[in-house]
């Protein structure tokens, strides 16, 4: 069995075909799915998704970078209204991006301070989106740096040495369809890397595996960077698929 630690399968992308889209990835023996949150705007889609596939679907709750705007202390609070509700398996997906815009990074910061001290109250993991923004992520985290700060580096691109700094704050290594990318660079560091410190995702829509860069992802693609991994690290995709899976459900608890 597989488990794609990070994907919106909750997506505008997937309202034509959502089922037969869970069906294929059940197909490639994916049983698990994580559910990284947005904004409120998402929030009644990803409960009807956890409706639809109660025994598959573990929800995050957190407010991404990109939807940090004026309002972000109204989405916060509905963030940790939600938090009060009910049981999450992680805050996510949170963090900084600074390639869609620069002018909101001092509010970016307070937003994932707030979040990282939100996951410590309840004991949960952190899911990290960094785009453009390792160094700025890397202050905030050794702000909030002890024994309860741990989690997972989501759609991780960075070079070896980042890798190594991002785990030294006890976070695992996402990988994505990028290590699948010629051009995507990690695939040249990673098998150095113990893969006790590695979980597998899709970032469905986004961020589709070769033979399907720019078209729209799907879990059932996580098969193809598991190949991809047991190549680099020379091992079965077993293996991979046995070691991954385990990482996830100690981070995610489960």
């Amino acid at each position: 069995m597989l488990t794609d630690t990070h994907t919106h399968l909750y997506s505008e992308a997937f309202n034509e075909d959502r089922n037969a889209m869970m069906q294929r990835a059940f197909e490639e023996g994916i049983d698990r799915f994580f559910i990284p949150a947005i904004d409120s705007s998402y929030t009644k889609a990803m409960y009807q998704l956890e409706q639809e596939y109660p025994e598959h679907i573990f929800l995050m709750m957190g407010l991404h970078p990109t939807s940090v705007k004026e309002n972000y202390e109204e989405e916060l609070a509905h963030v940790e209204s939600e938090f009060q509700k009910r049981k999450f398996y992680a805050v996510g997906e949170i963090g900084i991006d600074l390639y869609w815009d620069t002018s909101t990074l001092e509010i970016q910061k307070i937003a994932f301070k707030r979040q990282i001290q939100l996951a410590k109250k309840y004991s949960l993991p952190i899911v990290i989106h960094c785009r453009d923004a390792f160094d700025e992520i890397f202050d905030v985290l050794e702000t909030e740096k002890d024994s309860q700060l741990f989690g997972i580096f989501h759609c991780f691109t960075g070079t070896n040495e980042q890798a190594l700094k991002a785990m030294s704050f006890n976070m695992k290594l996402g990988i994505g369809g990028v290590v699948t990318f010629k051009n995507g660079k990690i695939d040249q560091f990673l098998h150095k890397i113990d893969l006790k410190h590695i979980v597998l995702e899709t970032d469905s829509p986004y961020l589709s595996p070769v033979p399907y860069r720019g078209k729209r992802n799907e879990s059932s693609y996580l098969r193809l960077i598991c190949k991809k991994v047991a190549e680099i690290y020379n091992i079965s995709e077993e293996e991979v698929a046995k070691t991954t899976t385990q990482n996830a459900k100690e981070i995610f608890n489960i």
